[in-house]
């Protein structure tokens, strides 16, 4: 699918080895759950090192139950540095005895193949709850992996953290600050289980460009809010969340310390990155045909509009009438009126766009006449967008997810097996 450019950020191959002195690695180690049947093979192991050490951030699942990674990672990290990333499939480590003890190992056994400490991995975890995760293929692949790093190991390491996904979803960025060239590049594993609130499935971002941990703090948790966090395939959320940046200064630009033109610049490129790896997200939601793209415009508020965007992106009934291309109007209406946002319902308007055209069907909250015809090609398309004017302010806001089919029945009712 096309990217979206923002600003005068200028797209880049590369993924997460698009930065300077970055490098990856994908294995497949031959971890397995209890009950799964034989399938392709593909890699289920991935590192990301820096060369120099990097000042980090990250954002996690707000889910009560939170998988283990996520809280050797939060120890990890709170010094605001890290240096690698390890990550397996097929196993979330998530609800076990010895969870936690199973991340720390892996972050310990990373270390010994790096020559770093334990403290400066980066650990994560995605795939099915609640099976114990066993250790042994994990070491024993430990060697293979790091051997195996190079800073064209983008797409090895990117397979590695696909689960049910079914295209790969990566974004590089260039970018400058004060007049040196950076580059950040970014990779997302998600395709289900997704409803995010202050993070959303896995996501590894790098960048050689300078930046204090605590501006890398703030920019992550401000980006997340307009990006992921309004993307939702399914409504259900991970106990595996975690975005994590990484920024290893290697591009040489005068480090970013102040909230100044260095850094709104740096924002647009982490939000290029993250805003384009939300729409392949919601893209890719298993089982999907087609994105939905909610635009909100004339909100009282910002509240107000996000609110709005994610109820409608949300609709069961909104994303199946999408998926059988009908232009059921209601159905948004619907999902506004319930909302809770305070909307005054008699100024709504609504509209379906996509590169087939535009049909208006709805005016300060009643159906418009249109063309049945020319609605069905409209939603036949493979992005859509679905325009919500509340006429009552400047505020505006977007959300992302996709259709619901058949598929998504099929998929989720035997992934463990």
């Amino acid at each position: 699918m096309e990217l979206k450019k923002v600003g005068n950020i200028e797209f880049t191959e590369g993924g997460v080895c698009a930065a300077k002195g970055f490098r990856a690695n994908g294995i497949q180690c031959g971890l397995a759950h209890a009950g799964a049947s034989v399938t392709k093979k593909k890699n289920d192991l991935a590192l990301i090192v820096s060369d120099t050490e990097c000042t980090a951030a990250a954002v996690y699942t707000t889910n009560k139950v939170k998988g283990a990674p996520i809280l050797v990672t939060k120890e990890h990290i709170k010094d605001g540095k890290a240096r690698a990333v390890i990550v397996n499939s097929v196993n979330a480590n998530t609800c076990n005895p010895d969870g936690y003890e199973k991340a720390s190992k892996m972050c310990e056994l990373a270390a010994d193949q790096l020559g770093l400490k334990a403290e400066d991995i980066i650990v994560a975890s995605t795939g099915v709850i609640g099976q114990v995760l066993p250790i042994e293929p994990i070491a024993n692949g430990m060697k293979s992996l790091a051997e195996g790093l190079t800073y064209d190991g983008n797409d090895r390491a990117l397979e590695a953290i696909m689960t049910t996904d079914t295209m790969p979803k990566e974004v590089a960025v260039k970018f400058r600050l004060g007049g040196v060239t950076c580059t950040m590049g970014g990779m997302l594993k998600g395709s289900g289980m997704i409803h995010p609130n202050m993070a959303t499935t896995l996501t590894f971002i790098t960048t050689d460009a300078d930046i204090s941990a605590e501006l890398l703090q703030r920019a992550l948790s401000d980006i997340v809010k307009v990006t992921l966090n309004r993307a939702s395939v399914d409504g259900d959320t991970s106990t595996n969340d975690m975005v994590c940046v990484l920024a290893s200064g290697s591009a040489g630009n005068k480090t970013v310390c102040r909230e100044d033109e260095d850094f709104e610049e740096f924002e647009t490129a982490l939000y290029a990155i993250m805003m384009n790896l939300a729409r392949k997200m919601a893209r890719d939601g298993e089982g999907a045909t087609k994105l939905l793209e909610c635009k909100v415009t004339g909100a009282t508020d910002l509240k107000t509009a996000k609110t709005v965007a994610k109820s409608v992106i949300c609709s069961s009934l909104v994303k199946a009438a999408m998926f059988g291309a009908d232009a059921n109007w209601g159905r948004v209406l619907c999902a506004i009126g319930y909302s809770g946002a305070d909307v005054d319902v008699n100024k709504v308007d609504v509209a379906f766009s996509s590169p087939a055209g535009t049909v208006a069907v709805c005016k300060d909250g009643a159906g418009l006449a249109f063309s049945e015809e020319k609605a069905k090609q409209v939603l036949l398309e493979k992005e859509i967008e679905i325009l919500v004017e509340l006429n009552s302010g400047d505020a505006a806001s977007t959300a992302w997810g996709c259709d619901l089919t058949y598929d998504y029945v099929r998929i989720n009712g035997d992934y463990r097996t």
